[in-house]
């Protein structure tokens, strides 16, 4: 693009202000850092305050309830905002929201300049220039996951000694309550060689720990280096081999495309965290029918049991949604069972709500909402009480410990251990970076405190 000098300016010499809030999954978090990737060469710099910013862009989830509505009243605020600096700030509605809503933003809020999809994020640039020349099109929303990832600069701006990496996009399983299949298309893989290409680069930037993102990241069959396509546990091997990239994660995963090869990296590749998010949604296989799952209650059991056969420590988290239309008290308890059965060190519930355009809107049976949240609330007691176990049985264990950041307290450090859970540490900031030896000497609700090992027996 040669146009950079019709971009709106913050003011003779200044840089001009990004600011990006960012809704909903890791994904989103993932697109929201390659938005600012792209936007950097143009002069944007990141602000954390709405209010400094020249380009504000709201990267939107449809999965949420109301989640539309939650845009637009943000996009009320950011209305009378753009008024008082005289229009001397640039709106942008992203994400899935955009994908779904796209003419329609446009209608109700004009203060909003461009509305781009999931698979268009690249052109922001492109659309950012025409606005500012009052021009051209504003709307960017097709599916072209391969233009996208094409465009995007190859350097990252990261931030730490973690990163999200996608490398998947899209899904093709049609679950009656979900938009994700009409918002971000169909299944596609990025190939083997870019998605190493990026790992390399984010290790020679420091990071030590990847999460690799898809919406079914476990369906991954990106071309392979011989030009056959690769399973999700083949490129977990080749990303172990990039030297200083230390822990490989994934997510999410859906339970019908936990291939056996992917059983089986979790017993042998020590890089891969055991630590495996594996949403059900429901155990009553009524309820799993209607939701067009497409397992049953008997094979996510076999699955749960074959993962823990060849990884006895790893620790689960799931999905659940009560009050799916026509779920009965039989079929909550049915959910009940599963859960006291597998044990899940963490988990995320949510009580059902309709999505438009979705089978599932138009089905009878609606479950009243007071029933649906007072069997939310079961469901979080005991999803609550499992998470506070598991983390209290960690006590007494030694845990190799990532340091990513300080903590509040002078010469803290708070770290990730390989369950994914936050490890605070004294007398440790000075190790932010490393992975070492920590002797967990307490777990609580959503954390867990540790002390260091003698620096003798530290592992670096």
């Amino acid at each position: 693009m040669t146009d950079t000098e019709t971009l709106p300016k913050a003011g003779a010499g200044a840089p001009k202000r990004l600011f990006i809030k960012t809704y909903g999954c890791q994904m989103n978090v993932y697109d929201s850092e390659r938005m600012a990737d792209v936007l950097r060469p143009l002069g944007y710099a990141p602000t954390e305050t709405v209010e400094d910013a020249d380009f504000v862009i709201l990267n939107t989830c449809h999965i949420r309830e109301k989640a539309a509505e939650k845009v637009y009243s943000e996009l009320g605020k950011l209305r009378i905002l753009k008024e008082e600096k005289a229009g001397a700030m640039t709106i942008a509605v992203a994400g899935c929201v955009a994908q779904a809503e796209g003419e329609e933003i446009m209608r109700r809020q004009p203060a909003v300049d461009l509305v781009v999809g999931p698979q268009a994020y690249h052109q922001l640039p492109e659309l950012l220039t025409r606005t500012a020349r009052a021009r051209g099109e504003r709307i960017g929303a097709d599916f072209a996951p391969v233009d996208k990832f094409d465009a995007l600069p190859k350097a990252r701006g990261v931030q730490g000694v973690t990163a999200f990496l996608t490398v998947q996009e899209g899904c093709d399983k049609f679950c009656t309550f979900c938009v994700v299949p009409y918002t971000r298309g169909a299944e596609w893989s990025r190939p083997v060689a870019a998605i190493l290409g990026e790992a390399r680069a984010l290790a020679d930037q420091g990071v030590r720990e990847i999460t690799l993102l898809g919406q079914n990241v476990n369906a991954y069959d990106g071309e392979g280096p011989d030009g056959t396509p690769s399973s999700l546990a083949r490129l977990a091997y080749a990303l172990a081999d990039i030297p200083g990239l230390d822990r490989i994660r994934y997510t999410t995963s859906h339970p019908n495309d936990m291939g056996e090869d992917l059983i089986v990296a979790h017993g042998e590749l020590d890089a891969l965290m055991p630590y495996l998010h594996l949403p059900v949604q429901s155990g009553s296989d009524r309820i799993l029918r209607l939701m067009n799952r497409k397992h049953g209650r008997a094979k996510y059991l076999d699955l749960v049991e074959r993962l823990r056969t060849v990884r006895p420590d790893l620790a689960l988290s799931g999905d659940f949604i009560v009050g799916f239309p026509g779920e009965t008290e039989a079929d909550f308890e049915a959910t009940m069972e599963l859960v006291r059965e597998v044990r899940y060190a963490s988990a995320f519930s949510f009580m059902y709500s309709p999505r438009p355009g979705t089978p599932a809107a138009t089905m009878g049976a609606q479950v009243p909402a007071e029933v649906s949240r007072e069997r939310l609330h079961r469901l979080q007691a005991l999803l609550l009480d499992q998470q506070a176990a598991f983390n209290a049985s960690q006590a007494g264990r030694v845990l190799p410990v990532l340091f990513e950041k300080p903590g509040r307290h002078d010469e803290q450090a708070i770290g990730r251990s390989p369950y994914l859970q936050s490890v605070h540490v004294e007398d440790a900031r000075d190790l932010i970076g490393q992975i070492v030896e920590v002797e967990i000497t307490a777990g609580q609700q959503n954390s867990l405190k540790g002390r260091l090992m003698p620096r003798s027996e530290q592992a670096a």
